[in-house]
């Protein structure tokens, strides 16, 4: 997920080595190979910035995106940011704006996250639910004001996304409350670069270009900062679990900011690190990790769900939502780590005795910090408390798997 804008028309949010390896992300890119041609592959405003310094190219959620650059490969690059400072382009991502007298209510409505008390230039990830109470898209929302809001979709998503937005803002603006009291404007910001700078050496770095002290900026927070005659939107966070920052620049400048935050020590990332640090971190991917057949309670993440909303709240799925909520889920996200060879996605758990199947891996890395095999996986309710002992069907072969506590590697944010 991402953030950021200039001046008015924008608003924001906080929310992914020697060889080149492609973590779970891999069959991710295959799969994307496999249906993609370079004809109808979008580009982001940095594509020739990309190519220009050695980027290799491979098809993601529809876009042309950099794997790696040049002969340093992803576990490198990985290390990198976990040590210093990366560089990511996340301008495939759906940035909009929501504006309105009643945007907050219209966002409660399409999420079940408590917008009402989040304070101004904060962001806070939310997911927006189908009516059974699956997951359509795991999303950052930023309140700007009571009247306006930045969000942030995944780019694979974009279709369903953009559609579930036309069609819920259609029926809002038809309804009594928008009627009597106004409705609300959907703005899709095409065209937006967007910049994430990860890393423990990230927020040294930026302030070298800025008078705005980012000590202010604490994590889940945004501003609009001056850096270098460019006043940008940003936000602290990201998807890679270190300190670090997402910034939102309009299409005319993306390349001259990009050229300002990728002066060494930064070193461009590309979506092999990206995948590899954000499952250290514990994040999930959408596709692989969460669906519109998957839960709020069963991914894990009742805490989106606002406290005062989990019995009354009046948003979409909600039904779904409070069933899990009230009975239990049938099944767990739960993080492993795995003996042996790694566990890749679609891999099969089973009981320790190898006779029954109770879960499936989602995704699967050798973990470059760690120097563990890692996976995030669904399991049976029951078997998902940590230190459980499980096996998991590697290449034909079970191997052991122990129930870990997720993120891996613990996370540094920034936060005052």
């Amino acid at each position: 997920m991402a953030t950021r804008m200039a001046t008015r028309t924008i608003l924001s949010r906080a929310s992914a080595p020697g060889r080149i390896f492609l973590p779970t992300f891999g069959a991710s890119a295959r799969r994307y190979m496999a249906s993609s041609s370079e004809a109808t592959l979008k580009k982001t405003g940095l594509y020739d910035f990309h190519v220009a310094n050695g980027a290799k190219m491979v098809p993601f959620a529809g876009y042309s995106m950099p794997l790696s650059y040049g002969d340093v490969g992803a576990v490198a690059s990985h290390h990198h940011v976990r040590n210093s400072v990366g560089l990511f382009d996340v301008g495939h991502m759906v940035q909009s704006n929501f504006r309105g007298p009643t945007a907050t209510a219209f966002l409660e409505h399409l999420t079940p996250s408590s917008l009402s008390s989040l304070p101004h230039y904060t962001s806070t990830l939310s997911i927006l639910l189908n009516p059974h109470g699956g997951i359509i898209d795991d999303t950052v929302i930023t309140k700007h004001a009571d009247d306006a809001y930045y969000v942030v979709t995944n780019a694979g998503r974009r279709d369903r996304d953009l559609a579930w937005f036309a069609e819920k803002v259609k029926e809002w603006n038809a309804s009594e409350k928008a009627k009597k009291e106004g409705g609300v404007e959907h703005e899709v910001l095409e065209g937006w670069g967007l910049l994430a700078l990860q890393g423990p050496e990230a927020a040294q770095y930026l302030q070298g270009l800025t008078s705005f002290d980012l000590r202010e900026l604490t994590f889940g927070k945004c501003a609009f900062v001056p850096i270098e005659g460019f006043n940008l939107h940003v936000a602290r966070g990201g998807y890679t679990g270190e300190d670090g920052f997402e910034i939102s620049i309009p299409p005319s400048q993306t390349f001259e900011v990009a050229q300002l935050l990728s002066k060494p020590p930064v070193q461009l990332t590309g979506l092999g690190a990206r995948d590899s640090l954000r499952l250290e971190a514990g994040m999930c991917l959408y596709g692989q990790d969460l669906d519109e057949d998957t839960t709020a309670i069963e991914a894990g993440l009742t805490w989106v769900i606002g406290k005062d909303r989990r019995e009354n709240g009046d948003f979409v799925g909600a039904e779904g939502v409070r069933k899990h909520l009230k009975e239990g889920p049938p099944r767990r996200r739960v993080g492993l780590i795995v003996e042996g060879a790694p566990a890749r996605q679609g891999a099969k758990i089973f009981t320790p005795s190898g006779e029954e199947q109770i879960g499936t891996v989602t995704s699967g890395i050798p973990s470059p910090t760690l120097g563990k095999n890692i996976a995030m996986a669904y399991i049976k309710n029951g078997w998902h408390k940590k230190g459980t002992e499980v096996a998991v069907d590697v290449r034909n072969k079970l191997r052991k798997a122990v129930l870990t506590p997720m993120p891996f590697s613990p996370t540094r944010y920034y936060r005052g």
